[in-house]
Protein backbone atom coordinates (compact mmCIF):
# COMPACT_ATOMS: atom_id res chain seq x y z
CA UNK A 1 0.00 0.00 0.00
CA UNK A 2 1.35 3.42 -0.96
CA UNK A 3 2.22 5.63 2.01
CA UNK A 4 2.25 9.41 2.34
CA UNK A 5 3.29 11.99 4.95
CA UNK A 6 0.39 12.64 7.27
CA UNK A 7 -1.26 15.99 6.51
CA UNK A 8 -0.29 18.67 9.01
CA UNK A 9 3.14 17.14 9.61
CA UNK A 10 5.09 18.11 6.46
CA UNK A 11 8.21 20.19 7.01
CA UNK A 12 6.64 23.13 5.18
CA UNK A 13 3.73 23.07 7.64
CA UNK A 14 6.00 22.63 10.67
CA UNK A 15 8.23 25.50 9.53
CA UNK A 16 5.23 27.79 8.96
CA UNK A 17 3.88 26.98 12.41
CA UNK A 18 7.23 27.79 14.04
CA UNK A 19 7.36 31.17 12.29
CA UNK A 20 3.81 31.92 13.48
CA UNK A 21 4.54 30.92 17.08
CA UNK A 22 7.93 32.64 17.39
CA UNK A 23 8.44 35.16 14.57
CA UNK A 24 11.20 36.80 16.58
CA UNK A 25 13.34 33.64 16.29
CA UNK A 26 12.36 32.23 12.90
CA UNK A 27 12.37 33.89 9.51
CA UNK A 28 11.54 32.60 6.05
CA UNK A 29 15.23 32.19 5.22
CA UNK A 30 16.25 30.44 8.43
CA UNK A 31 16.98 30.83 12.12
CA UNK A 32 18.30 33.63 14.29
CA UNK A 33 20.76 33.55 17.19
CA UNK A 34 19.71 34.71 20.66
CA UNK A 35 22.34 37.11 22.04
CA UNK A 36 21.98 39.66 24.82
CA UNK A 37 18.26 39.00 25.05
CA UNK A 38 17.67 39.77 21.35
CA UNK A 39 17.14 37.54 18.34
CA UNK A 40 19.70 38.70 15.78
CA UNK A 41 20.45 37.97 12.12
CA UNK A 42 24.08 37.02 12.55
CA UNK A 43 25.98 34.01 11.29
CA UNK A 44 26.33 31.97 8.13
CA UNK A 45 22.97 30.37 7.39
CA UNK A 46 23.61 26.89 6.05
CA UNK A 47 21.30 24.11 4.95
CA UNK A 48 20.64 20.77 6.58
CA UNK A 49 19.16 17.51 5.36
CA UNK A 50 16.54 15.81 7.49
CA UNK A 51 17.58 12.22 8.17
CA UNK A 52 14.02 10.93 7.73
CA UNK A 53 13.87 11.43 3.95
CA UNK A 54 16.54 13.92 2.89
CA UNK A 55 14.22 16.95 2.95
CA UNK A 56 16.31 20.13 2.95
CA UNK A 57 15.71 22.35 5.99
CA UNK A 58 17.43 25.46 7.28
CA UNK A 59 20.69 24.75 9.06
CA UNK A 60 22.09 26.47 12.14
CA UNK A 61 23.22 30.12 11.67
CA UNK A 62 26.90 29.69 12.56
CA UNK A 63 28.56 32.66 14.24
CA UNK A 64 32.26 33.43 14.35
CA UNK A 65 34.70 33.82 17.21
CA UNK A 66 34.07 37.51 17.85
CA UNK A 67 30.28 37.15 17.94
CA UNK A 68 30.62 34.25 20.39
CA UNK A 69 32.84 36.40 22.62
CA UNK A 70 30.19 39.12 22.65
CA UNK A 71 27.53 36.52 23.48
CA UNK A 72 29.51 35.31 26.50
CA UNK A 73 30.12 38.88 27.69
CA UNK A 74 26.44 39.78 27.45
CA UNK A 75 25.42 36.53 29.16
CA UNK A 76 27.79 37.41 32.01
CA UNK A 77 26.15 40.81 32.35
CA UNK A 78 22.74 39.13 32.46
CA UNK A 79 24.06 36.77 35.12
CA UNK A 80 24.85 39.69 37.42
CA UNK A 81 21.29 40.98 37.08
CA UNK A 82 19.67 37.55 37.42
CA UNK A 83 21.81 36.69 40.46
CA UNK A 84 19.84 39.16 42.59
CA UNK A 85 16.36 38.24 41.33
CA UNK A 86 14.44 36.76 44.29
CA UNK A 87 13.83 33.02 44.24
CA UNK A 88 10.05 33.49 44.16
CA UNK A 89 10.30 35.49 40.95
CA UNK A 90 12.71 32.98 39.38
CA UNK A 91 10.20 30.23 40.17
CA UNK A 92 7.39 32.14 38.47
CA UNK A 93 9.44 32.86 35.36
CA UNK A 94 10.65 29.28 34.97
CA UNK A 95 7.13 28.00 35.59
CA UNK A 96 5.86 30.33 32.86
CA UNK A 97 8.52 28.99 30.49
CA UNK A 98 7.50 25.40 31.22
CA UNK A 99 3.85 26.25 30.62
CA UNK A 100 4.72 27.78 27.24
CA UNK A 101 6.80 24.75 26.26
CA UNK A 102 3.96 22.43 27.23
CA UNK A 103 1.55 24.46 25.09
CA UNK A 104 3.79 23.85 22.06
CA UNK A 105 4.40 20.19 22.91
CA UNK A 106 3.29 18.77 19.56
CA UNK A 107 5.10 21.36 17.46
CA UNK A 108 8.34 20.75 19.37
CA UNK A 109 7.89 16.99 18.95
CA UNK A 110 7.37 17.36 15.18
CA UNK A 111 10.59 19.36 15.00
CA UNK A 112 12.41 16.52 16.76
CA UNK A 113 10.95 14.04 14.27
CA UNK A 114 12.18 16.04 11.27
CA UNK A 115 15.52 17.17 12.68
CA UNK A 116 16.84 14.08 14.43
CA UNK A 117 14.53 11.28 13.28
CA UNK A 118 12.68 10.50 16.50
CA UNK A 119 9.49 8.44 16.12
CA UNK A 120 6.41 10.38 17.24
CA UNK A 121 5.89 8.65 20.59
CA UNK A 122 9.56 9.04 21.53
CA UNK A 123 9.63 12.68 20.41
CA UNK A 124 6.61 13.48 22.59
CA UNK A 125 8.30 11.72 25.52
CA UNK A 126 11.37 13.93 25.09
CA UNK A 127 9.24 17.05 25.53
CA UNK A 128 7.19 15.55 28.36
CA UNK A 129 10.26 14.51 30.35
CA UNK A 130 11.57 18.07 30.12
CA UNK A 131 8.28 19.54 31.35
CA UNK A 132 7.67 16.99 34.11
CA UNK A 133 11.26 17.10 35.30
CA UNK A 134 11.43 20.89 35.63
CA UNK A 135 8.08 20.94 37.40
CA UNK A 136 9.58 18.63 40.02
CA UNK A 137 12.45 21.08 40.55
CA UNK A 138 9.99 23.96 40.86
CA UNK A 139 8.42 22.14 43.80
CA UNK A 140 11.76 21.32 45.44
CA UNK A 141 14.10 24.22 44.67
CA UNK A 142 13.55 26.03 47.97
CA UNK A 143 14.63 22.93 49.90
CA UNK A 144 17.51 22.24 47.53
CA UNK A 145 18.90 25.75 47.92
CA UNK A 146 18.37 25.74 51.71
CA UNK A 147 16.48 28.97 51.10
CA UNK A 148 16.05 31.20 54.14
CA UNK A 149 18.77 29.46 56.17
CA UNK A 150 22.31 30.59 57.03
CA UNK A 151 23.58 27.88 54.66
CA UNK A 152 21.58 29.03 51.62
CA UNK A 153 23.25 28.10 48.36
CA UNK A 154 23.83 30.78 45.73
CA UNK A 155 24.46 30.92 42.00
CA UNK A 156 27.93 30.54 40.56
CA UNK A 157 30.23 33.43 39.63
CA UNK A 158 29.10 33.47 36.00
CA UNK A 159 26.70 31.89 33.51
CA UNK A 160 26.60 28.16 32.90
CA UNK A 161 27.87 27.21 29.44
CA UNK A 162 26.06 24.26 27.81
CA UNK A 163 27.51 22.16 24.98
CA UNK A 164 25.22 19.20 24.48
CA UNK A 165 24.71 16.31 22.11
CA UNK A 166 21.93 16.33 19.51
CA UNK A 167 19.92 13.34 20.69
CA UNK A 168 17.88 14.77 23.59
CA UNK A 169 17.43 18.53 23.01
CA UNK A 170 14.49 18.95 25.39
CA UNK A 171 14.73 16.31 28.10
CA UNK A 172 18.47 16.82 28.63
CA UNK A 173 19.59 20.25 27.35
CA UNK A 174 16.55 22.48 27.90
CA UNK A 175 15.74 20.68 31.15
CA UNK A 176 19.26 21.35 32.45
CA UNK A 177 19.20 24.99 31.35
CA UNK A 178 15.90 25.69 33.11
CA UNK A 179 17.18 24.17 36.35
CA UNK A 180 20.42 26.14 36.05
CA UNK A 181 18.38 29.34 35.68
CA UNK A 182 16.04 28.37 38.49
CA UNK A 183 19.09 28.05 40.73
CA UNK A 184 20.11 31.64 39.92
CA UNK A 185 22.39 31.35 36.91
CA UNK A 186 22.19 32.92 33.49
CA UNK A 187 22.66 30.35 30.72
CA UNK A 188 24.50 30.25 27.41
CA UNK A 189 24.12 27.28 25.07
CA UNK A 190 25.45 26.15 21.70
CA UNK A 191 23.15 24.28 19.34
CA UNK A 192 24.38 20.83 18.26
CA UNK A 193 25.60 20.89 14.66
CA UNK A 194 23.96 17.58 13.72
CA UNK A 195 20.39 18.49 14.59
CA UNK A 196 17.96 19.81 17.15
CA UNK A 197 18.58 23.49 16.43
CA UNK A 198 15.01 24.22 15.29
CA UNK A 199 13.50 22.67 18.42
CA UNK A 200 16.05 24.45 20.61
CA UNK A 201 15.36 27.76 18.87
CA UNK A 202 11.63 27.46 19.57
CA UNK A 203 12.20 26.35 23.16
CA UNK A 204 14.57 29.25 23.80
CA UNK A 205 12.13 31.72 22.26
CA UNK A 206 9.52 30.52 24.74
CA UNK A 207 11.99 30.60 27.64
CA UNK A 208 13.07 34.12 26.72
CA UNK A 209 9.45 35.22 26.39
CA UNK A 210 8.94 34.10 29.99
CA UNK A 211 11.88 36.24 31.15
CA UNK A 212 14.46 33.47 31.65
CA UNK A 213 18.02 34.71 30.90
CA UNK A 214 19.10 32.29 28.17
CA UNK A 215 21.48 32.79 25.25
CA UNK A 216 21.57 30.49 22.22
CA UNK A 217 24.23 30.53 19.52
CA UNK A 218 25.23 28.21 16.70
CA UNK A 219 28.68 27.51 15.37
CA UNK A 220 31.40 24.98 14.71
CA UNK A 221 32.43 23.38 18.00
CA UNK A 222 36.15 23.55 17.24
CA UNK A 223 35.81 27.31 16.62
CA UNK A 224 33.62 28.17 19.61
CA UNK A 225 34.82 25.60 22.13
CA UNK A 226 37.62 27.73 23.51
CA UNK A 227 35.25 30.64 24.15
CA UNK A 228 32.46 28.57 25.70
CA UNK A 229 34.87 26.60 27.88
CA UNK A 230 37.73 28.91 28.78
CA UNK A 231 36.25 32.41 28.87
CA UNK A 232 36.87 33.85 32.35
CA UNK A 233 33.25 34.99 32.59
CA UNK A 234 31.94 31.39 32.51
CA UNK A 235 30.89 29.97 35.88
CA UNK A 236 30.58 26.31 34.84
CA UNK A 237 30.60 24.03 31.82
CA UNK A 238 27.92 21.39 31.22
CA UNK A 239 28.99 19.06 28.41
CA UNK A 240 27.21 16.01 26.97
CA UNK A 241 28.95 14.14 24.16
CA UNK A 242 31.55 11.60 23.14
CA UNK A 243 34.82 10.79 24.85
CA UNK A 244 36.99 12.42 22.19
CA UNK A 245 35.38 15.84 22.53
CA UNK A 246 35.04 15.31 26.27
CA UNK A 247 38.79 14.80 26.60
CA UNK A 248 39.40 18.01 24.65
CA UNK A 249 37.05 19.88 26.98
CA UNK A 250 38.78 18.41 30.03
CA UNK A 251 42.19 19.53 28.74
CA UNK A 252 40.83 23.05 28.12
CA UNK A 253 39.43 23.12 31.66
CA UNK A 254 42.60 21.83 33.31
CA UNK A 255 44.05 25.20 34.28
CA UNK A 256 40.81 27.01 35.04
CA UNK A 257 39.65 25.19 38.19
CA UNK A 258 36.14 25.80 36.89
CA UNK A 259 33.06 23.83 37.91
CA UNK A 260 32.26 21.27 35.23
CA UNK A 261 29.93 18.42 34.27
CA UNK A 262 31.31 16.25 31.46
CA UNK A 263 28.95 13.42 30.56
CA UNK A 264 30.58 11.03 28.09
CA UNK A 265 29.68 7.66 26.72
CA UNK A 266 30.74 4.17 27.75
CA UNK A 267 29.95 0.72 26.41
CA UNK A 268 26.94 -0.35 28.50
CA UNK A 269 26.54 -4.11 28.76
CA UNK A 270 23.93 -6.70 29.72
CA UNK A 271 25.47 -9.69 31.50
CA UNK A 272 23.54 -13.00 31.21
CA UNK A 273 24.48 -15.68 33.76
CA UNK A 274 22.53 -18.58 35.34
CA UNK A 275 19.30 -17.07 34.06
CA UNK A 276 15.88 -18.54 33.20
CA UNK A 277 13.35 -15.66 33.18
CA UNK A 278 13.37 -15.19 29.40
CA UNK A 279 9.77 -14.01 29.14
CA UNK A 280 10.70 -11.02 31.33
CA UNK A 281 13.85 -10.24 29.37
CA UNK A 282 12.26 -10.07 25.90
CA UNK A 283 10.23 -6.85 26.45
CA UNK A 284 13.32 -5.14 27.84
CA UNK A 285 15.35 -6.16 24.80
CA UNK A 286 12.75 -4.61 22.50
CA UNK A 287 12.55 -1.39 24.51
CA UNK A 288 16.33 -1.20 24.34
CA UNK A 289 16.14 -0.61 20.59
CA UNK A 290 14.14 2.62 21.00
CA UNK A 291 15.52 5.45 18.88
CA UNK A 292 17.97 3.01 17.24
CA UNK A 293 20.02 2.90 20.47
CA UNK A 294 21.15 6.51 19.87
CA UNK A 295 21.40 7.34 23.54
CA UNK A 296 24.08 7.22 26.20
CA UNK A 297 22.26 4.57 28.26
CA UNK A 298 21.62 2.09 25.42
CA UNK A 299 22.84 -1.50 25.76
CA UNK A 300 24.62 -2.60 22.56
CA UNK A 301 26.75 -5.38 24.16
CA UNK A 302 25.49 -8.68 25.57
CA UNK A 303 27.91 -10.77 27.59
CA UNK A 304 26.38 -14.24 27.67
CA UNK A 305 27.29 -17.40 29.55
CA UNK A 306 28.27 -19.81 26.79
CA UNK A 307 25.92 -22.61 27.82
CA UNK A 308 22.98 -20.15 27.78
CA UNK A 309 23.53 -18.99 24.20
CA UNK A 310 20.76 -21.19 22.68
CA UNK A 311 18.17 -19.92 25.18
CA UNK A 312 19.36 -16.35 24.79
CA UNK A 313 19.02 -16.52 21.01
CA UNK A 314 15.54 -18.03 21.33
CA UNK A 315 14.65 -14.86 23.26
CA UNK A 316 16.71 -12.30 21.32
CA UNK A 317 16.19 -13.23 17.67
CA UNK A 318 12.36 -12.99 17.63
CA UNK A 319 12.72 -9.54 19.21
CA UNK A 320 15.20 -8.22 16.66
CA UNK A 321 13.24 -9.73 13.76
CA UNK A 322 10.07 -8.04 14.94
CA UNK A 323 11.44 -4.53 15.33
CA UNK A 324 9.41 -1.79 13.62
CA UNK A 325 11.33 0.91 11.77
CA UNK A 326 10.82 3.35 8.93
CA UNK A 327 9.63 6.88 8.11
CA UNK A 328 8.15 8.30 11.34
CA UNK A 329 5.41 10.29 9.56
CA UNK A 330 4.29 7.80 6.90
CA UNK A 331 0.62 6.79 6.91
CA UNK A 332 -1.65 4.90 4.50
CA UNK A 333 -4.65 7.20 4.99
CA UNK A 334 -4.81 10.84 5.99
CA UNK A 335 -6.72 10.11 9.21
CA UNK A 336 -4.45 7.26 10.31
CA UNK A 337 -2.47 7.82 13.52
CA UNK A 338 1.27 8.28 13.14
CA UNK A 339 3.07 4.92 13.06
CA UNK A 340 4.18 3.17 16.23
CA UNK A 341 7.88 2.55 15.54
CA UNK A 342 10.86 1.38 17.56
CA UNK A 343 13.11 3.65 15.53
CA UNK A 344 13.45 5.73 12.38
CA UNK A 345 16.75 6.72 10.76
CA UNK A 346 20.08 7.26 12.45
CA UNK A 347 21.22 10.86 12.69
CA UNK A 348 22.88 11.10 9.25
CA UNK A 349 23.60 9.09 6.13
CA UNK A 350 27.31 9.08 6.98
CA UNK A 351 26.48 7.41 10.30
CA UNK A 352 24.52 4.69 8.51
CA UNK A 353 27.50 4.08 6.21
CA UNK A 354 29.84 3.91 9.21
CA UNK A 355 27.63 1.30 10.90
CA UNK A 356 27.52 -0.83 7.74
CA UNK A 357 31.31 -0.62 7.54
CA UNK A 358 31.72 -1.52 11.22
CA UNK A 359 29.52 -4.60 10.72
CA UNK A 360 31.69 -5.70 7.80
CA UNK A 361 34.85 -4.95 9.79
CA UNK A 362 33.65 -7.25 12.57
CA UNK A 363 33.14 -10.08 10.06
CA UNK A 364 36.54 -9.47 8.45
CA UNK A 365 38.10 -9.88 11.90
CA UNK A 366 36.39 -13.18 12.64
CA UNK A 367 32.97 -12.40 14.12
CA UNK A 368 29.96 -14.45 13.08
CA UNK A 369 27.08 -12.54 11.38
CA UNK A 370 24.34 -13.63 13.75
CA UNK A 371 21.65 -11.36 12.31
CA UNK A 372 21.44 -8.82 9.52
CA UNK A 373 18.12 -7.14 8.90
CA UNK A 374 16.93 -5.70 5.61
CA UNK A 375 15.49 -2.26 4.87
CA UNK A 376 12.68 -3.90 2.93
CA UNK A 377 11.16 -4.76 6.32
CA UNK A 378 10.73 -1.04 7.07
CA UNK A 379 7.85 1.26 6.18
CA UNK A 380 8.80 3.98 3.71
CA UNK A 381 7.35 6.37 1.17
CA UNK A 382 7.71 5.29 -2.45
CA UNK A 383 11.03 6.52 -3.79
CA UNK A 384 12.09 8.31 -0.61
CA UNK A 385 15.73 8.83 0.34
CA UNK A 386 16.67 5.99 2.74
CA UNK A 387 20.38 6.78 3.05
CA UNK A 388 20.18 7.47 6.79
CA UNK A 389 18.40 4.19 7.59
CA UNK A 390 20.03 0.97 8.71
CA UNK A 391 18.28 -2.26 9.66
CA UNK A 392 19.29 -3.91 12.94
CA UNK A 393 22.31 -6.19 12.87
CA UNK A 394 24.15 -8.40 15.36
CA UNK A 395 27.60 -9.99 15.45
CA UNK A 396 28.74 -12.87 17.63
CA UNK A 397 32.13 -12.95 19.36
CA UNK A 398 33.82 -9.99 17.66
CA UNK A 399 37.60 -9.71 17.81
CA UNK A 400 39.20 -7.60 20.50
CA UNK A 401 40.77 -5.60 17.67
CA UNK A 402 37.33 -4.55 16.34
CA UNK A 403 36.95 -0.77 16.43
CA UNK A 404 33.77 -1.15 18.52
CA UNK A 405 35.16 -3.68 20.98
CA UNK A 406 35.61 -0.93 23.60
CA UNK A 407 33.14 1.64 22.25
CA UNK A 408 29.42 2.05 21.72
CA UNK A 409 28.12 2.07 18.13
CA UNK A 410 25.35 4.65 18.76
CA UNK A 411 23.12 2.74 16.38
CA UNK A 412 21.24 -0.60 16.04
CA UNK A 413 24.39 -2.73 15.83
CA UNK A 414 24.60 -5.25 18.67
CA UNK A 415 27.42 -7.58 19.64
CA UNK A 416 27.38 -10.74 21.74
CA UNK A 417 30.42 -11.94 23.66
CA UNK A 418 30.53 -15.45 25.13
CA UNK A 419 32.15 -16.17 28.52
CA UNK A 420 32.74 -19.25 30.65
CA UNK A 421 33.56 -17.90 34.11
CA UNK A 422 32.36 -15.13 36.41
CA UNK A 423 35.76 -13.46 36.08
CA UNK A 424 35.39 -13.39 32.30
CA UNK A 425 31.86 -12.03 32.67
CA UNK A 426 33.09 -9.16 34.83
CA UNK A 427 36.05 -8.37 32.59
CA UNK A 428 33.91 -8.34 29.44
CA UNK A 429 31.31 -6.06 31.01
CA UNK A 430 34.01 -3.63 32.20
CA UNK A 431 35.80 -3.47 28.84
CA UNK A 432 35.32 0.27 28.22
CA UNK A 433 36.96 1.57 31.42
CA UNK A 434 33.81 2.97 32.93
CA UNK A 435 30.27 3.47 31.75
CA UNK A 436 26.97 4.96 32.79
CA UNK A 437 24.77 1.88 33.23
CA UNK A 438 25.02 -1.92 33.23
CA UNK A 439 22.60 -4.78 33.92
CA UNK A 440 22.84 -8.38 35.06
CA UNK A 441 20.22 -10.98 34.14
CA UNK A 442 20.53 -13.82 36.64
CA UNK A 443 18.51 -16.03 38.98
CA UNK A 444 21.39 -15.87 41.48
CA UNK A 445 20.84 -12.68 43.48
CA UNK A 446 24.00 -13.25 45.52
CA UNK A 447 26.00 -13.21 42.27
CA UNK A 448 24.18 -10.05 41.22
CA UNK A 449 25.07 -8.33 44.48
CA UNK A 450 28.75 -9.28 44.13
CA UNK A 451 28.90 -8.18 40.53
CA UNK A 452 27.18 -4.89 41.24
CA UNK A 453 30.02 -3.88 43.53
CA UNK A 454 32.68 -4.63 40.91
CA UNK A 455 31.08 -3.32 37.74
CA UNK A 456 32.46 0.00 36.51
CA UNK A 457 28.99 1.45 35.98
CA UNK A 458 27.26 4.22 37.90
CA UNK A 459 23.90 2.42 37.85
CA UNK A 460 23.49 -1.35 37.83
CA UNK A 461 20.20 -3.08 37.10
CA UNK A 462 19.41 -6.57 38.34
CA UNK A 463 17.08 -8.28 35.85
CA UNK A 464 16.14 -4.84 34.53
CA UNK A 465 17.63 -2.03 32.50
CA UNK A 466 18.78 1.26 33.99
CA UNK A 467 18.44 4.69 32.46
CA UNK A 468 19.35 8.30 33.05
CA UNK A 469 16.35 8.65 35.36
CA UNK A 470 14.14 11.60 36.20
CA UNK A 471 13.32 13.88 39.09
CA UNK A 472 15.05 12.76 42.31
CA UNK A 473 17.17 10.04 40.66
CA UNK A 474 20.89 10.88 40.61
CA UNK A 475 23.03 10.29 37.54
CA UNK A 476 26.71 10.02 36.81
CA UNK A 477 29.34 7.67 35.46
CA UNK A 478 32.44 5.81 36.55
CA UNK A 479 35.90 5.83 35.01
CA UNK A 480 36.26 7.58 31.66
CA UNK A 481 32.49 7.94 31.17
CA UNK A 482 32.17 11.01 33.41
CA UNK A 483 34.32 13.90 34.60
CA UNK A 484 33.23 16.49 37.11
CA UNK A 485 30.07 16.86 39.15
CA UNK A 486 27.26 14.32 39.09
CA UNK A 487 23.72 15.46 38.36
CA UNK A 488 20.11 14.37 38.78
CA UNK A 489 17.85 15.17 41.72
CA UNK A 490 19.42 17.42 44.33
CA UNK A 491 22.86 16.89 42.81
CA UNK A 492 22.02 18.93 39.70
CA UNK A 493 21.22 21.96 41.84
CA UNK A 494 24.37 21.46 43.92
CA UNK A 495 26.45 21.20 40.74
CA UNK A 496 25.39 24.68 39.56
CA UNK A 497 25.38 26.49 42.90
CA UNK A 498 27.87 27.12 45.67
CA UNK A 499 27.73 26.87 49.43
CA UNK A 500 29.57 28.86 52.04
CA UNK A 501 32.84 27.04 51.35
CA UNK A 502 32.80 28.06 47.68
CA UNK A 503 35.46 26.35 45.59
CA UNK A 504 36.53 24.21 48.56
CA UNK A 505 33.24 22.29 48.52
CA UNK A 506 33.55 18.56 47.84
CA UNK A 507 30.79 17.79 45.36
CA UNK A 508 29.72 14.31 44.36
CA UNK A 509 31.54 13.43 41.16
CA UNK A 510 34.85 12.48 39.52
CA UNK A 511 37.53 15.15 39.83
CA UNK A 512 41.28 15.20 39.15
CA UNK A 513 42.14 14.82 42.83
CA UNK A 514 39.20 12.79 44.15
CA UNK A 515 36.05 10.81 43.39
CA UNK A 516 33.04 11.10 45.67
CA UNK A 517 30.13 8.75 45.01
CA UNK A 518 26.59 9.22 46.31
CA UNK A 519 24.39 6.36 47.41
CA UNK A 520 23.21 4.64 44.23
CA UNK A 521 19.86 2.89 43.90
Amino acid sequence: MSLRIKPGTTWAEVSARSQAVAPEAFQATGLRNLIGGEWVNLGDQGIHQSPIDGTVIAGPPRVDHSVAMDAVRLAAEEHIRWFIVPLAERIERVRAAVDLIEMERELLALMLVWEIGKPWRIALADVDRCVDGVRWYLENISRQLLAGTPDERTALSGPVSNIASWNYPLSVQVHAELVQALAGNAVIAKTPSQGGFHALTLAHALMRRAGVPVTLISGVGSHLGEILIQSPEIGALAFVGGRSNGRKAAVSLADTGRRHILEQEGLNAWGIWDFSQWDQLAPQLQKGFEYAKQRCTAYPRYVVQRRLLPQFLDCYLPVVRGLRFGHPLAVAADDDPLPELDFGPVIHATKAVALYEQFEEALDKGAAPLYRGDLTAGTFLDGQDRSAYIAPATVLDPSRSWSLHHAEPFGPLDSIVLVDTEAELLAAMNVSNGNLVASIATDDLDLAARMSEELRAFKVGINKTRSRGDREEVFGGLGASWKGAFVGGDLLVRAVTQGLTGSEERLFGNFPDYSHLPARR
